[in-house]
Formats: structure tokens, sequence, C-alpha cells
């Protein structure tokens, strides 16, 4: 199987928050974000795949900042690493100045997407090859991130994580 690089999965989802998308105080709902980045993550893992795939968690989301009406929005996703059928794909949310053209990043997210097959039995999916700082420094991070939501679930015993008994000496 091929090893392929996060930026043969980016996904680039441009778009503009409308008023039916918004909140009492008029910015994005929380959800409507939750969907877009969904939605942008699954392509950027279907590319890594070239498979259908499904949601198998919403790891981590951070709203940090407010979106507004009218705002342009910019998600950019790609795989940060793939494991024997899953992949974890992160999410990097930025909105658009709409004079300077000038992006400040907004929020992020972590979704992790399993590969099927037509049964919706899992597949494998090709092993990924970071090569920038940042795709290395996520690439490392997904491990922890696994272990630890392995040992949450009930799945692996917290001695047998040892990426993260690694972070503790």
């Amino acid at each position: 199987m091929k090893i392929k690089t996060p930026k043969e999965s980016l996904t680039i989802l441009t778009d503009m928050v409308l008023p039916g998308e918004t909140n009492s105080l008029h910015n994005l709902f929380g959800g409507e974000l939750l969907a877009r980045m969904d939605r942008a993550c699954s392509i950027a893992a279907q590319r890594h795949s070239n498979r259908i795939v499904v949601t198998a968690s919403v790891n981590h989301v951070a709203f940090n900042k407010a979106v507004p009406v009218g705002s342009v929005l910019i998600i950019e996703s790609k795989v940060s690493r793939a494991f024997n059928s899953s992949m974890e794909v992160y999410a990097d949310v930025w909105t658009e100045d709409r004079e300077s053209g000038e992006k400040s990043k907004v929020n992020e997210g972590i979704y992790t997407f399993v590969a099927v097959d037509l049964t919706g039995s899992p597949v494998k999916v090709p092993v990924i090859k970071p090569e920038t700082e940042l795709e290395k420094e996520r690439f490392e991070g997904a491990l922890r991130r696994k272990q630890l939501s392995l040992i949450l679930s009930g799945k692996m015993k917290p001695e047998e994580a040892d990426e993260l008994k690694a972070l503790f000496g």
C-alpha cells in the first residue's frame, strides 16, 4: 500500500456565515461549525483512504473565538495520522478579514474516521509520512491521543499505554 503525506488529503472548505446559521448574538452556532468541520475532515479522510469513511469520534474541539454573521470561514483539514483502519484528521478554522484578506485562527478540532467497505466493515488505510514540523508534531501527538481515548473507553489498560507513560517518566 502506498505511503501518503498529509498534504495529499488537504481539504479547504470556504463559506460565508449567513444569518440563519447564527445564535441570538449573531455568531455562528457551534453545532453548525461542527457540521462544517465534520464535512471537511470527512473529505480529507476519503482523500487519504480512497474509501467510504464514517465519523468515529470528535476527539477535541476548541471554540476559541466567536464567528460573527457575514464572516468568511475557512476550514483547512488534513489527516494527521493513519492507524489500521482509522485516521485522525485535524481541522484548523480561520476567518478572513474582508478588507485586508488576512486570516485569523478562530477554532480547531480533531476528528477520527474509519474507512469502510460497501458492507460497512473496516478496511486498511495507507500509512502517512508527515513532512512539516507541525505535521510531525500532530503525528506524534495522535498516538498519545489514541491511547488516552482507549484508556477512557476501557479498551486499553493504563499500564499498556507506552506513549503516555513516556510523558510522565
